[in-house]
C-alpha cells in the first residue's frame, strides 16, 4: 500500500518501483519504527487527536506487530510494501481498521525515518561499545599473561628497541579506548528526537515534543524542523567512529599477520581462526586477521559514500537520503564481526617467547643503551651516538650481538668503556631502565595492566 497515491492516476512503473522501494533493507528499522509509532500515538492522545481507548487499541496492535515480525523482520520483504513505514501502517489497519489510518496524523515519513534511524544508531553504538570493551578485555588478558615477555619493538619495520608483549597489547587497548570515546561522543549528538518536525515545517498539531523525546529515551528534541528531517550528521559521525576503529583493528591484524609468519614466528594462531590451503598441506593461513584487515575497505567506503551523498543536498529532505541506510548497516555489521572475532584470535594465540627474545637480541636493539652508557661516562650524546654507530658496525662485521663484542675491541674505539658496560647491555636491564610513566619496563607495564583492568570493568 502506497502512502501517497491520491494525486496519481497511473501505477508506478515496475522498474521504478524496484528502484524506489526500500523495504529490502529498511525492514531492519521495524522495531524502531514501532517504538516511534507507539510514542506518537501517546503524543496524539495528548494533542486530543486520539482518545485514551483508541490510543490503547493502537498501541496493543503495534505491540502485536512487533511480536509477530520483530524477531525476523526480513520476512516482511515479501509483503511488497514500499518501505517499513508503509508495512507497519498496513499491518496496523488490518488489526484496527480505519483507526490505524489516524496514526499518521501530523507526522511525515521524513521525521519518522529520521527518528527511526537515530534510534537504530543509538542502539548500534551501544552494541559497538560493548564489543569494544570485550576486545579490550582480551587485550588486557594478553598483556597480563605476557607482562614481561620480551618483544622486539619496530620503527620503519626495522628492529628498534626491545619492549614487552604487555606493552604492545596495551598500545592497542588505548586505541580502542579512544574508539569507545568517539562512539560515545557520536551517540550524544544522535540522541535528539526529530519527531514532530513533520515533512519540513513542523507539525500543525499541539504535540508536546519534549514529552515525546522523553518517551523515546532521547535527551531532547531537535530545535529546527528543516534540520531535523534532513540532518544525517549523526550517521556520518557513527561511520567515522567506525572507520577509525576499523583502522586500529587493521593495524593490529597486520602486526599479528607478520608475527605469525615463518619469518617472524613470534606467535602461533589458533586452529579456530585459521585455515589451510587446498594445495599446500603445510599451510596455516591467518584468515581471520586478513579479513579484519580487508573489511576496512568497505567500512571506509561506506563513510565516503555517505559524505558524497549529502555533500550537495538542498534543504530539506531529498530521496537521496534513502542511500544513508545500506552503507550504515553494512559498516556496522562488518565492524561488529571484526570486533567479535578479535577476542577469539587473542585468547587462542600462543606467544613464542624464545623466538621473540632471540629477535630482540639479534637486531642490536640495545644500541641506544650503549649510547646512554657512554653519556654516563661524560660523553655528549651526539658523540656517544657516533661512537655507538661505529661499534654496531664492528658487531655486524663480526656477526655478533653488541654484548658479545670483546671489551678490548670496544675499548679500541672508546677507551672509557669498562667491564660494567655488559650489565648495561642486557635486554632486561635496558627495559628496566625505561621506568617512566607510560614506559616499557615490566614494572610500569604491570601497573598499566592493573589500571586497564579497572577501566574495562
Amino acid at each position: 500500500m502506497a502512502l501517497w497515491g491520491g494525486r496519481f492516476e497511473q501505477d508506478a512503473d515496475p522498474l521504478f518501483k524496484r528502484f524506489n522501494d526500500s523495504l529490502r533493507f529498511d525492514h531492519r528499522l521495524l522495531t524502531q519504527d514501532i517504538r516511534g509509532s507507539i510514542a506518537w500515538a501517546k503524543a496524539l492522545e495528548g494533542a486530543g487527536v486520539l482518545t485514551s481507548h483508541a490510543r490503547q487499541q493502537v498501541v496493543e496492535a503495534l505491540a502485536a506487530i512487533a511480536k509477530q515480525w520483530g524477531s525476523d523482520s526480513a520476512r516482511i520483504v515479501e509483503s511488497g510494501a514500499e518501505d517499513v513505514h508503509s508495512f507497519v501502517e498496513a499491518e496496523l489497519i488490518k488489526r484496527v481498521g480505519d483507526l490505524g489510518k489516524t496514526l499518521h496524523t501530523g507526522r511525515s515519513r521524513n521525521d519518522q525515518v529520521a527518528t527511526d534511524l537515530r534510534l537504530w544508531v543509538r542502539d548500534e553504538i551501544a552494541a559497538r561499545i560493548n564489543e569494544l570493551r570485550a576486545a579490550q578485555a582480551s587485550l588486557v588478558a594478553l598483556a597480563e599473561r605476557e607482562t614481561a615477555t620480551v618483544l622486539p619493538g619496530y620503527t620503519h619495520l626495522q628492529r628498534a628497541q626491545p619492549t614487552v608483549w604487555g606493552h604492545w597489547a596495551l598500545a592497542y587497548f588505548e586505541m580502542l579506548d579512544r574508539d569507545v570515546s568517539r562512539f560515545a561522543d557520536a551517540a550524544e549528538r544522535a540522541n535528539l528526537c526529530p519527531l514532530g518536525s513533520g515533512a519540513l515545517a513542523g507539525t500543525a498539531y499541539p504535540i508536546d515534543r519534549a514529552a515525546l523525546a522523553r518517551d523515546l529515551g532521547f535527551s531532547g528534541s531537535t530545535t529546527n524542523s528543516l534540520d531535523g528531517v534532513s540532518d544525517r550528521d549523526f550517521v556520518v559521525e557513527a561511520l567515522s567512529a567506525g572507520v577509525t576503529c576499523a583502522l586500529h583493528l587493521s593495524r593490529l591484524a597486520e602486526d599479528l599477520i607478520l608475527y605469525a609468519s615463518g619469518e617472524f614466528a613470534f606467535v602461533e594462531l589458533s586452529d579456530r581462526v585459521t585455515s589451510g590451503s587446498s594445495l599446500m598441506p603445510q599451510k596455516k593461513n591467518p584468515d581471520a586477521l586478513e579479513l579484519i584487515r580487508g573489511k576496512v575497505g568497505r567500512i571506509l567506503g561506506a563513510h565516503t559514500a555517505m559524505c558524497v551523498t549529502i555533500k550537495g543536498l538542498p534543504l530539506a529532505y531529498n530521496k537521496d537520503l534513502q542511500e544513508d541506510k545500506e552503507p550504515l548497516f553494512d559498516s556496522m555489521d562488518n565492524l561488529s564481526m571484526c570486533l567479535g572475532v578479535l577476542p577469539v584470535v587473542l585468547d587462542g594465540m600462543k606467544v613464542n617467547r624464545e623466538a621473540c627474545l632471540r629477535a630482540a637480541k639479534g637486531g642490536h636493539s640495545n644500541a641506544t643503551d650503549l649510547a646512554d652508557y657512554l653519556v654516563s661516562k661524560g660523553i655528549p650524546f651526539r658523540e656517544a651516538h657516533e661512537i655507538t654507530g661505529r661499534l654496531v658496525r664492528i658487531a655486524i662485521e663480526r656477526g655478533t650481538a653488541l654484548e658479545d663484542v670483546p671489551l678490548a675491541e670496544l675499548q679500541k674505539v672508546e677507551r672509557r668503556i669498562g667491564e660494567d658496560v655488559f650489565a648495561r647491555l642486557s635486554i632486561e636491564a635496558g627495559m628496566a631502565r625505561r621506568n617512566v610513566e607510560g614506559g616499557t619496563s615490566p614494572e610500569r607495564v604491570a601497573e598499566a595492566v592493573k589500571g586497564a583492568k579497572e577501566r574495562v570493568r
